[in-house]
């Protein structure tokens, strides 16, 4: 029993510096599973260990009242985040007519609750909103379409413009709002075909996204992914940006080909697509949705390889152009902020 006791006393201690560091970070996408009932299940538990620490008389050693005090800065740095997070949100809101107007068509954003998102839109304080799975969870097309109707109506009364709907459908591995619209393959699995039966396929595909996303209201597409395929898995670690899955090709003139003909099936309906992650990732061994990686290639290989698929598609469609996190150290070797985070920019 004196083992488990002490064995649960280093637990405890261990656990200590992650409740609190969960606490602080509350609001970091990664913590998401903190959010709402997460965030009062910390609070609880600390509260509960705290309580447990003091009834067995642990605050009368040195090292038991540490972890003691320890336990309760959970509670104290998440009630601290939130009410920066209020203090920042009643800033947000309380913005004029005329910064709203300046500042929000910069600023697209996901959502959970749809009047809070709402109040933003009415506003003007976003010029855009993304869907995802959480959005169509548990719901039908049906409520989602009228809940993305309902904002432009609101867009609409406030005389303002409509609202970038955008939703992530590449096909294959990432499709987030299939099922349940339809689960369409990767645009790598069209490699294998004769040319002409690529660009019918994969504008077919192209077909398929663009008729369902738009008649769910999406007006904007986060795809293709242009970057070139690496010739073997560079990074073990790599849980999320997997673009040896993703990618299309090693060959630029098959990317460019498949893409373009992606991108005229989107369009016809009206949804347009976005070209990504410029200026490329398919070099980058880390996984760039954790890490800021570095692009040490040199600009005039990079124009003669990664980049001709960006550069052939934009020439002739409407896509957006989709920033990857990546410091591309040839344009600016001194700073390693130049390409750091992401972003879409119109490309027209």
């Amino acid at each position: 029993m004196q083992f488990l006791n002490r064995l649960c006393f280093v637990l405890l201690w261990l656990a200590a510096p992650l409740a609190a560091f969960a606490a602080v970070n509350k609001n970091d996408p990664y913590l998401l599973v903190l959010r709402g009932a997460g965030n009062i299940a910390l609070v609880v538990a600390s509260i509960l260990v705290v309580i447990v620490l003091l009834r067995r008389g642990h605050w009368r050693s040195i090292t038991g009242m540490l972890l003691v005090l320890l336990w309760c800065l959970p509670p104290v740095l998440m009630s601290a985040a939130h009410v920066r997070f209020e203090l920042r949100k009643h800033d947000v809101l309380g913005a004029s007519a005329a910064e709203a107007r300046q500042l929000g068509p910069h600023f697209m954003v996901g959502y959970s609750s749809f009047p809070e998102v709402a109040r933003l839109a009415e506003q003007g304080l976003i010029g855009g909103v993304y869907v995802t799975r959480h959005n169509i969870r548990g719901r039908t097309v049906e409520a989602l379409r009228a809940e993305i109707a309902a904002l432009q109506h609101k867009r609409r009364a406030a005389g303002l413009p409509p609202l970038v709907v955008a939703a992530d459908q590449e096909g294959g591995i990432v499709g987030h709002l299939a099922p349940p619209l339809t689960k369409v393959p990767a645009l790598a699995t069209l490699t294998g075909l004769a040319p002409g039966d690529q660009q019918a396929r994969a504008e077919e595909f192209g077909r398929i996204h663009g008729r369902e996303l738009a008649d769910l209201g999406v007006n904007l597409n986060l795809a293709p992914v242009l970057d070139l395929k690496p010739p073997v898995r560079r990074n073990r670690l790599d849980f999320h940006t997997l673009i040896g899955q993703r990618a299309i090709a090693a060959d630029p003139a098959v990317v460019s080909t498949i893409a373009s003909a992606y991108v005229r099936g989107l369009e016809e309906s009206g949804v347009g697509a976005t070209l990504k992650h410029f200026p490329g990732i398919g070099r980058v061994r880390d996984d760039t949705h954790h890490f800021s990686a570095s692009l040490d290639t040199p600009v005039k290989e990079l124009e003669a390889t990664d980049w001709l698929p960006f550069r052939e598609v934009l020439s002739h469609s409407r896509s957006a152009l989709m920033v990857g996190h990546v410091t591309l150290t040839a344009v600016d070797p001194w700073s390693r902020e130049s390409f750091v985070g992401s972003g879409l920019t119109r490309a027209w």
